[in-house]
């Protein structure tokens, strides 16, 4: 199924609109990692951890919009748009959002 954050594909014409789909993912921190990453600030470098993890939770979130957009008929995604937030009282969880219009070309 393509996905993509332009409003239209090229070469694809597109047939119907069937409306807006979401894919959700929240993650919880880990102290150990986070003990890890706090070191890693004061030390300088990339936190490989939770880059893995923002990468687990985005690719989780595109998969629950294609199974969203597949449930409704739709075989494409456009204007696809991903926002990442911090939630929680301690800022321990971390949401990613993934929303765009489910078509069929």
């Amino acid at each position: 199924m393509t996905v993509s954050t332009t409003p239209t594909l090229e070469g694809q014409p597109i047939q119907q609109y069937l409306g807006i789909v979401t894919g959700e993912v929240i993650v919880g921190a880990n102290v150990v990692r986070d003990m890890f990453a706090n070191i890693r600030d004061i030390v300088g470098g990339r936190s490989g951890s939770y880059e893995r993890i923002l990468s687990d939770a985005r690719k989780q979130a595109i998969e629950e919009l294609q199974a969203e957009c597949g449930s409704i008929g739709g075989n494409a995604v456009v204007g696809v748009d991903l926002d990442y937030e911090v939630i929680g009282g301690t800022g321990s969880m971390l949401m990613v959002s993934a929303s765009g219009t489910a078509v069929k070309v």
